[in-house]
């Protein structure tokens, strides 16, 4: 058995047609779905991040709008810039490059966000709303590994799902996406005894560690569907997941690769989460025509 590549690339592909076509349905009405990305400092991954989500924003018809400052700047200063972001209305999405400098508190500014245009999924009403269920904007790289399960036709009812990693950014919410399709779910860390002998139970392996391929197949389960969401370099100095991917390959019967997994999924979703926003505001114009 050699694993089925699970091509991110293909998906995020598909779901921007369809992304687009939504944006050319709100020009019509005169809507161009905004995004306004806040980048605070120099960091060279969160730049990489930011040209690709411009890029991406552009190719598919819709406003991209970057705020770029020093790391000098205030905790206060960020805060009357997302209040200002929050009222302008040609703007639907607002983020937050992360991380922030140290003077800043990251909590703070995200729950500064309107959650209307929260279209990270950070906000707590945001991660509130997801945690019981109801409809709110899901966080990019969850959502992402979601939809990739789901277009590969991976039947979640029953089968246990283990969680290497509990970040609030992908860990937390993709065990709770997992258990809403039915998952029964094991959250391990880094202080996670005997972490093999949890990983070899998992009929999918969500890997979210930092840890260049610390993954090999004796943590996993023969034909087990590993998702691979980290982004390390390796010895070479290439870029590589946090699954050793040639290693698993015998082992797995699906598997993410780094880069073209998860990653090109992360940008798609934000794209969707923002064009629903202007979806939503477009619905809440029309709602108050008919209200005297």
């Amino acid at each position: 058995m050699t694993a089925k590549l699970i091509d991110g690339k293909a998906v995020s592909q598909k779901i921007k047609i369809q992304v687009k076509e939504r944006v050319e349905k709100l020009a019509q009405q005169e809507i161009i779905p905004g995004l306004a990305v806040v980048l605070v400092g120099e960091n060279s991954a969160s730049l990489t991040y930011v040209k690709n989500k411009k890029k991406t924003c552009e190719a598919l018809g819709m406003r991209s709008d970057l705020h770029q400052y020093p790391d000098t700047l205030t905790e206060q200063e960020l805060l009357s810039k997302i209040e200002e972001l929050n009222t302008d209305p040609e703007i639907h999405g607002i983020l937050v490059q992360l991380p922030l400098p140290k003077q800043i508190d990251e909590f703070k500014v995200i729950s500064a966000i309107s959650p209307d245009k929260d279209v990270d999924g950070f906000h707590p009403i945001s991660v509130g709303n997801m945690m019981i269920g109801k409809e709110a904007f899901l966080p990019c790289t969850p959502h992402g590994i979601m939809e990739l399960l789901s277009n590969y036709e991976i039947d979640l009812a029953g089968k246990h799902a283990v969680v290497i990693g509990r970040s609030n950014i992908v860990g937390k919410p993709i065990g709770q996406l997992l258990l809403q399709k039915d998952a029964t779910v094991t959250y391990c860390h880094s202080k996670t005894n005997d972490l093999a002998s949890f990983t070899k139970q998992a009929d999918i392996l969500i890997a979210a560690i930092g840890r260049a391929k610390f993954i090999d197949h004796t943590y996993v389960k023969s034909g087990a569907v590993i998702i691979d969401v980290g982004m390390n370099r390796d010895e070479n100095g290439k870029l590589c997941g946090d699954v050793d991917f040639q290693d698993v390959q015998e082992t797995a019967s699906f598997v993410t690769p780094v880069p073209g997994g998860v990653g090109p999924m992360t940008i798609a979703m934000l794209m969707g989460n923002t064009v629903q926003s202007a979806e939503k505001d477009l619905q809440r114009q029309n709602n108050s025509k008919y209200v005297k």
